[in-house]
């Protein structure tokens, strides 16, 4: 519509429609009782999170062809194996873990010890080229920069090609994360959606579908946990997958440290996070951190290892088990 305004034709604006920051609304089912609302600070938590406007990089995440692949795994087993959703979440989060990031998991290892079984060869090289740089420099009066950029230049080609020769660059071995991360991501906006009313299947809700499809104490898989008991879990279970690193790196460079200290304080910070969100996500976020735990303690069984054709290193042990918790005892148990 046109309206004249100080002798310029404008187009009016259109009126403008309530913000609902991302959330769809869905009136409550026939027959329930209406839940709860969010708290204020979960509600300003989940709207600081996501970006108002149809626009938002959020909404077109949530509508993109990854999420819906996401969705359309979920709906599959859930029709295939005929499960309540708080089951179907569980079945295709362990088929996930178990088909994609335990095979990737396990070259992850594969990689990181051939590079490890490399290590007396690198220090071998890099010992006789420190020799070789050193004579060089006397002969041709080098300052301590050039000697120094010599062997850093001639160090770091030396060592790629025996990565080339072993076909085991280190990158290789952040292919698990690179597929994990994303896959995570996915799954948890594909159940918000579900959780929020924003996926309809054949005529028939999804969200209503998950308000009676939880079990025990979250009944409703669209509601929060009260309770806090899976964000609890979640953050623990975190904790413990952190500290088995932490044992088995006996001698920690700082660096690794820092890391270590990041991730602790990562874990805890998902408790308050996972308590923002709907239960079906939270149930996911333990199940897949569960799988993560029993995906780690595997790894160290040697007949495992041994399955996947990982090669000896001088730091695996015949009893990892027992070293795991003699420790765990050591380091948490026994200090006085």
């Amino acid at each position: 519509m046109l309206c004249r305004l100080g002798g310029v034709w404008l187009r009016s604006l259109p009126a403008l429609q309530p913000r609902t920051w991302g959330l769809p609304l869905a009136p409550a089912p026939a027959g329930r009782a209406e839940r709860p609302a969010l708290p204020l600070w979960a509600v300003a938590s989940v709207c600081a999170l996501t970006p108002a406007g149809t626009g938002s990089w959020y909404d077109a995440l949530a509508a993109s062809a990854p999420v819906r692949a996401a969705e359309e795994v979920l709906l599959g087993a859930h029709a295939a194996t005929g499960l309540p959703w708080w089951g179907t979440i569980l079945f295709t989060t362990v088929a996930l873990r178990g088909a994609v990031t335990l095979p990737l998991a396990a070259y992850q290892h594969y990689i990181l010890a051939k590079v490890e079984n490399l290590q007396p060869e690198i220090k071998n090289i890099a010992r006789h080229l420190n020799q070789e740089v050193a004579f060089h420099a006397n002969q041709l009066g080098w300052s301590k920069k050039v000697a120094r950029l010599t062997y850093l230049r001639n160090m770091q080609k030396l060592v790629s090609e025996l990565y080339v020769r072993d076909n085991c660059h280190p990158f290789k071995a952040t292919v698990l994360v690179w597929i994990q991360l994303p896959m995570w991501i996915f799954m948890s906006v594909a159940l918000r959606n579900f959780s929020m009313g924003a996926t309809h299947s054949e005529d028939f809700s999804v969200q209503e579908q998950l308000a009676t499809g939880g079990v025990l104490w979250f009944p409703d898989l669209t509601a929060l946990d009260s309770t806090w008991i899976l964000p609890v879990s979640i953050g623990v279970i975190n904790l413990l997958i952190v500290e088995i690193f932490a044992l088995q790196k006996l001698g920690m460079s700082r660096f690794q440290k820092y890391v270590t200290y990041f991730v602790r304080a990562v874990s805890v910070l998902m408790i308050p996070i996972a308590a923002t969100v709907p239960s079906s996500i939270a149930l996911y976020w333990l199940c897949s951190c569960y799988m993560g735990l029993l995906q780690n303690l595997l790894l160290r069984s040697p007949g495992f290892r041994q399955f996947c054709r990982i090669p000896l290193t001088k730091s695996d042990s015949d009893t990892p088990y027992k070293d795991l918790y003699a420790a765990f005892c050591a380091k948490f148990i026994s200090r006085k």
